[in-house]
């Protein structure tokens, strides 16, 4: 604006001076053409006042442009400052709902084995015992003694003429195999409570598992959801096993990644070695297209592999041999001329490294479990170390310990409630794992015969506990007390504790069931255990109904 407004001072400067009026000549007389002159000088005057207004109106122009230009530059800077304090407001509220959620994890995990130091919180804990007539010491020991401590040298035979019976199918089986091209067979392994002696609902079923092994060259590569790579939710507890040949690198060779030139030949695998067709790695039982061993595929492998095996052998015996459930693959049952029949259950797993923790093809599934993300994930089960670990408890506790009664005990109430009431989310393997944490939270004393009532409560108030809580650790992942007798792996003691109620959170409708079962099996179990006692003389029963008066 100041360099127009010079402009047009200079060019009426410049005209006033030029003006011959002004500045007349010497002999001061005036031209004859005086007229054109004049009529020239208002010519200019006109054509310098219309360049004025234009340079005014080109100058106007400029300072509306600009101001147009500095409005939205502040318009635009004010945006981006809003924009900036809502992204810091936001960044900050996310922070600070993290750190009060992994602090809230944290209490409470880091907490979550310390049940010993809990005595005064357990007692009052367990608000639904109030008003429920607990049966004493005396009607406990006559209901055990009447309904299961008789099931004990039956579950004794019936596991000798079952793992006699599978190691004769395992042998035929082996012979039937192609040595070169199939699975090779191992031993077979007892599990589960029918192994651990406190099995008591009947009808008994033997669990026992098969480790089984690639043909050479090839080998299995395991890798866990606690391995280092992330894991969704919903497949913690779950691994993947990768064939690979046994010459291979566990990240595998280059010449697998990177096309080679024609003439460039890998040092470490020859050309025939370096191409899987197809076909082959189906042979192996891997998912289609992968290297990933497929737990359908070796179930549909394994039940040919025991019908081939069962016609081989089949004239020795005088019974019959079926699979009994679709559900679940390696259920078979034997049935005798008599009617009668014996259940057990031979399923395939693959050893993870040199240690006695599996992944299991098939593993018997509740309400509350999900389903396996697919058929390449393998659940992991922690069976043998479960059975190790009550075995050598067992050596520290008194004679006639109540532990395994505890267990029996409940196990039976829980199921005859649900044949009564309808299936939970609760089963056998819950129990059992809170029997594990209490076994290595109490003194070894704590577990003396004549406690066994106490005992019973703790892990009824225990399970109350997790059920509100929502929470039931897995007792050995995440657990870094495990006994060093055990040879546990590090990787699962090191891992986080895996939540087995976590299922309770998304199924709110099975926990609302589970919660009403359990409420109604302590409502109902004087009930239940009187039903199968025999006669306790009327002081007894005289006093169990002024307690619970």
């Amino acid at each position: 604006m100041p360099v127009g407004l010079f402009r047009v001072c200079l060019l009426v400067i410049t005209a006033i001076v030029n003006h011959p009026l002004l500045f007349p000549r010497e002999n001061g007389t005036v031209p004859e053409n005086t007229e054109e002159i004049i009529q020239k000088m208002k010519e200019r005057e006109e054509s310098l006042r219309l360049e004025q207004l234009r340079l005014e109106q080109e100058i106007a122009d400029q300072e509306a442009t600009l101001k147009a230009l500095e409005k939205a530059a502040a318009v635009v800077e004010e945006s981006k400052e809003e924009k900036v304090r809502w992204d810091m407001w936001t960044a900050l509220s996310m922070v600070i709902f993290l750190l009060i959620e992994l602090w809230r994890q944290d209490f409470q995990e880091g907490n979550w084995q310390d049940i010993g130091g809990e005595e005064d919180d357990m007692a009052v804990l367990g608000k639904v015992f109030k008003g429920v007539a607990f049966p004493d010491k005396a009607v406990l020991s006559s209901f055990y003694e009447k309904r299961i401590l008789g099931t004990t040298g039956d579950m004794a035979r019936m596991r000798e003429m079952v793992e006699g019976f599978a190691d004769d199918l395992l042998e035929a089986l082996r012979s039937v195999c192609n040595r070169d091209a199939d699975m090779e067979v191992e031993d077979c392994m007892g599990v589960g409570s029918m192994y651990e002696n406190w099995r008591v609902r009947k009808p008994f079923v033997c669990d026992l598992i098969v480790p089984f092994a690639p043909p050479e060259p090839y080998c299995f590569r395991c890798q866990t959801w606690c391995s280092g790579d992330s894991f969704p939710p919903d497949e913690q507890g779950y691994g993947t096993i990768k064939v690979c040949r046994a010459d291979e690198d566990a990240t595998g060779c280059i010449c697998d990644k990177t096309k080679l030139g024609e003439d460039m030949l890998c040092l470490l695998h020859s050309q025939v070695n370096s191409t899987r067709p197809s076909s082959e790695m189906e042979d192996l039982l891997c998912f289609k297209n992968t290297q990933y061993l497929d737990a359908d595929q070796v179930m549909k492998w394994f039940q040919i592999a025991v019908t081939k095996a069962w016609s081989r052998i089949s004239h020795k015996y005088e019974f019959d041999l079926s699979f009994s459930l679709l559900d679940s693959p390696g259920a078979l049952k034997i049935k005798f001329k008599s009617g009668k029949s014996i259940a057990f259950n031979l399923t395939p797993v693959v050893q993870y490294e040199n240690s006695d923790v599996y992944f299991i093809s098939h593993f018997p599934r509740s309400s509350l479990a999900a389903d396996t993300p697919s058929s390449t994930h393998w659940f992991l089960t922690f069976a043998v170390y479960e059975r190790r670990f009550i075995q050598l408890v067992s050596k520290t506790l008194p004679a006639n310990a109540c532990h395994v009664s505890c267990l029996q005990i409940l196990s039976f109430l829980h199921g005859k409630q649900c044949s009564l009431t309808g299936s939970s989310g609760l089963t056998n393997y819950h129990l059992k794992t809170v029997l594990l944490h209490l076994l290595q939270a109490c003194p070894s004393q704590d577990w003396a015969p004549e406690k066994l009532e106490a005992r019973l409560q703790d892990m009824l108030k225990f399970l109350e506990k997790c059920l509100h809580e929502k929470k039931l650790y897995h007792f050995f992942v995440g657990n870094g007390k495990v006994p060093a007798e055990l040879s546990f792996p590090i990787i699962f003691q090191r891992a986080e504790p895996l939540n087995l109620f976590r299922p309770f959170v998304l199924h709110r409708d099975i926990y609302r069931k589970t919660v009403d079962t359990f409420h109604e099996m302590l409502r109902n179990m004087s009930a239940l255990i009187n039903e199968y006692t025999v006669h306790i003389p009327l002081a007894h029963t005289n006093g169990i109904r002024k307690e619970s008066l």
